[in-house]
């Protein structure tokens, strides 16, 4: 297994041999360039780096690394200990740092981890940053300071309630309204930081909560990646204690999905599409997914009378294409919420403050509330890569089949058909090709993903 090096971050499995897997020279290395480049970038000055991780049995191993290492550039840290990406993110400004690097491979299992970078805004670093820290890495260009000039290190024990404060200060937030609502929810948490920080959230609201795979010991109970396949257990509990919903994060809390109260699983893609419904309600403006996100929040957005766009797969791509339109909220498929007003990050926390204070204000249950919704299906797939794929060249030679149809190759190969569409797109985070595609039924977007399956498998 490689490294993945991408705009999404540095990650690989912990073991095996330097280069090949996310080893603890891999480790320092990167952390090093990263460090390097915050320097050149504020020079003469004292940098400061926020530090938090999700609760994988690697998080502290990786954690003592990364921070030793930037204090032995000069850098100083700001531990959070377990946290979640978007409290990091919105830490980093609020402390006046120059950076942060949260500890998580999000979705992937338990022998993953990975370097998140961010800016001094909480944002992802760009592309060319990104470039810069892997040429340093690979070069070892960088140089550490004597012993009077070490980093420091500091703890920080409040990130996570400012975080929350944060969000039940939003006018958006109808934290009186929920109180007297008397919710009951049900959390999945799959014995991450979400365990920690969604309950504290609800507990601020007035919600009771149920707690399932709360605790933050990084022993995953299934499979992290909030998919319908893997909530099985949230959807018999919600069913069980009849809870007015579920509610279930990845590990580092940024991607949120949602259970109803017959143990329907909501759709994550709807995740975004639900709360961008809420805030077009009570503020007009532009909103902004990717590619590979459904096509229900253009229609959404339309029926305000608003502009919507996709940008390329990635975080930094979404935020960057919000800004360029202005948009008052956008995010990503994969249950991804993000509000300008609150960070430019994807946030899972106030992802349901927005859902709770819309089931409030329209007083339907959340099956009642999907229904409302447009309805498309959704089917993701993926091949795995072999060290040889050629991936431009099998995704070239699929676009050249379609030359009459609408196709967008701004990230991979979008091809567009009169009611549905295909995406195949070489992944940010693991070695597979992804295959999403979307049409008015399930039996077409399923047709459709085993069709294009077959023809990479073909042309691997």
């Amino acid at each position: 297994m490689s490294l993945i090096k991408s705009i999404s971050g540095i990650r690989g499995t912990i073991g095996g041999k330097p280069g090949d897997n996310l080893t603890p020279i891999d480790a320092v290395a990167f952390a090093a360039a990263y460090g390097s480049l915050l320097l050149e970038q504020n020079p003469n000055q004292r940098n400061t780096v926020v530090i938090g991780r999700d609760a994988r049995p690697s998080g502290e191993m990786i954690q003592q690394l990364v921070q030793n290492t930037l204090m032995g550039l000069g850098i100083d840290i700001i531990d959070l200990g377990l946290s979640t990406t978007p409290t990091v993110a919105m830490a980093v400004p609020d402390l006046g740092a120059q950076g942060g690097i949260i500890l998580t491979a999000s979705h992937n299992p338990i022998e993953w981890n990975a370097l998140k970078l961010l800016n001094e805004k909480g944002e992802f670093i760009n592309a060319q940053q990104g470039q810069a820290v892997l040429k340093k890495a690979t070069d070892n260009d960088f140089s550490f300071v004597g012993v009077n000039d070490l980093g420091r290190l500091n703890t920080h024990a409040h990130a996570l309630e400012n975080h929350i404060q944060a969000i039940l200060a939003l006018d958006y937030t109808q934290k009186e309204a929920i109180k007297k609502q008397g919710f009951k929810v049900v959390v999945d948490g799959v014995n991450s930081s979400g365990g920690v920080a969604i309950p504290q959230l609800l507990e601020q609201l007035g919600v009771e909560t149920i707690k399932i795979h709360c605790t933050p010991n990084g022993i995953f109970p299934h499979n992290p990646e909030p998919l319908a396949v893997h909530l099985t257990d949230l959807s018999q509990a919600v069913i069980a204690h009849q809870a007015d919903f579920g509610i279930a994060v990845d590990p580092d809390v940024d991607r949120l999905v949602f259970v109803d109260e017959k143990g329907v699983v909501f759709g994550e893609e709807y995740t975004l599409v639900a709360c961008s419904d809420y805030v077009l309600s009570k503020k007009l403006g532009p909103t902004v997914s990717n590619l590979s996100s459904s096509q229900a929040l253009q229609v959404i957005t339309a029926q305000y009378n608003q502009s919507y766009s996709a940008a390329a797969v990635g975080e930094v791509n979404v935020v960057e294409e919000m800004k360029k339109r202005q948009a008052i909220i956008g995010g990503e498929g994969n249950g991804g919420v993000i509000l300008p007003e609150l960070h430019y990050g994807r946030d899972a926390l106030v992802g349901v403050a927005l859902f709770l204070s819309l089931l409030t204000e329209r007083q339907i249950a959340v099956s009642q509330l999907r229904a409302t919704y447009p309805q498309f299906f959704m089917v993701k797939e993926k091949v795995t890569l072999t060290p040889t794929t050629d991936v431009d060249g099998i995704l070239q030679a699929i676009a050249k089949v379609y030359p009459v149809e609408d196709v967008n190759t701004v990230d991979g190969v979008k091809i567009h058909f009169i009611n549905q569409w295909v995406h195949l797109r070489k992944s940010n985070t693991e070695p597979i090709i992804r295959i999403y595609t979307e049409a008015p039924t399930e039996a077409e977007a399923t047709d459709l993903a085993q069709d294009f399956k077959q023809q990479i498998i073909h042309l691997q």
